[in-house]
């Protein structure tokens, strides 16, 4: 998410929404505020947008198409066709461009039709992007957008994209558009692109806040589980260290052998299942949204690093216990034993 804001942020990008309204569903914008806009200082160009969502609360499997005008999503989409026509797409109303997650989530190539609920599209174009949330969503003609039998949106829209002209103060742009339209048929609610996609992916904010927790507790049980495991080992192996206390180990270096075994028992298990989360994300194409937004799960060297540390660390903590166990061992008693 910190990332989506970034980037989005750098664009120097408003996005223009209908105040007090959340889903897109229920934003409805005269779609002629785009001539007005676009003649406030500092604004290079005003990109009107309709949007159609299958789900507008958080869900793995969200459908988004953004109905946008052809010849101004090239300019202000920065991403290339690895299948298809471009002409194609700008020369038919129903065709469609769609990201390349989105296409190998759902199996389709560019020439295939695909179809959701009133929505039947034709795929021009199998696109890419270097910002992996942007592969989640699919681009339609405006007007075929609105003109959709039993959508009835013809001269509104849902947002309108506000680009701006270099060393442009987009937080004095946003309050002059909301101010123009404050009195205005429909009022408006203005923020950088950044900001209105983090407000829009509340939901999702405390859904990971919640899985933070989550993660705690795993580890929690990983530890217990390293613990115990070990202990039993060590249990299991009491002569095996009284005999090496015998031939002259001291304790202290018991203790070390024990504690090297936890460590690279679970800095094992931590490769293993590191590497099946890496393999996952990069096939799945999983990507999680809420209100038309997107964030694209992709795998990281952070993520990696991260998960190889918490399994060298869990392995040293929960092999501190039974490996003191075991460097204290009594040797007679302990060769005794059955």
């Amino acid at each position: 998410m910190n990332d989506l804001q970034k980037q989005q942020s750098s664009r120097e990008a408003l996005v223009v929404f209908q105040a007090n309204k959340f889903c897109p569903a229920t934003s409805h914008l005269p779609q002629d505020y785009d001539h007005q806009i676009a003649q406030l200082n500092g604004v290079r160009e005003v990109v009107p947008i309709q949007v159609y969502t299958n789900n507008c609360r958080a869900s793995l499997d969200v459908i988004v198409f953004y109905g946008v005008p052809p010849e101004k999503l090239r300019r202000v989409r920065d991403f290339e066709l690895v299948q298809g026509d471009w002409s194609e797409f700008e020369s038919n109303q129903d065709s469609v461009i769609m990201g390349r997650s989105v296409a190998q989530r759902r199996g389709i190539t560019s020439g295939d039709t695909f179809s959701l609920g009133r929505l039947n599209v034709k795929i021009a174009g199998i696109y890419r992007s270097d910002d992996p949330a942007e592969e989640h969503y699919i681009y339609s003609h405006l007007d075929f957008l609105q003109r959709t039998r039993g959508f009835n949106q013809v001269g509104t829209v849902t947002q309108l994209e506000v680009h701006l002209k270099p060393d442009t103060d987009p937080i004095q742009v946003c309050q002059t558009i909301d101010n123009h339209f404050r009195n205005g048929s429909i009022a408006t609610d203005t923020r950088p692109k950044g900001v209105f996609q983090a407000k829009s992916l509340g939901d999702l904010t405390q859904l990971i806040n919640m899985t933070r927790y989550l993660g705690y507790g795993c580890v929690g049980l990983v530890l217990s589980l390293l613990t115990t495991t070990t202990l039993m080992s060590v249990h299991d192996r009491i002569k095996e260290h009284a005999v090496l206390q015998t031939i002259g180990f001291s304790g202290g270096r018991v203790f070390g052998l024990v504690i090297t075994e936890t460590i690279v028992l679970s800095s094992l298990g931590g490769m293993i299942g590191v590497g099946l989360a890496m393999i996952i994300l990069s096939i799945s194409n999983l990507g999680l949204a809420a209100q038309a937004i997107t964030i694209a799960f992709t795998p990281s060297l952070d993520i990696v690093i991260s998960g190889l540390l918490i399994s060298f660390i869990s392995g040293a903590v929960a092999g501190v216990a039974p490996a003191i166990f075991a460097g204290r061992v009594e040797i007679v008693p302990a060769l005794r034993l059955p």
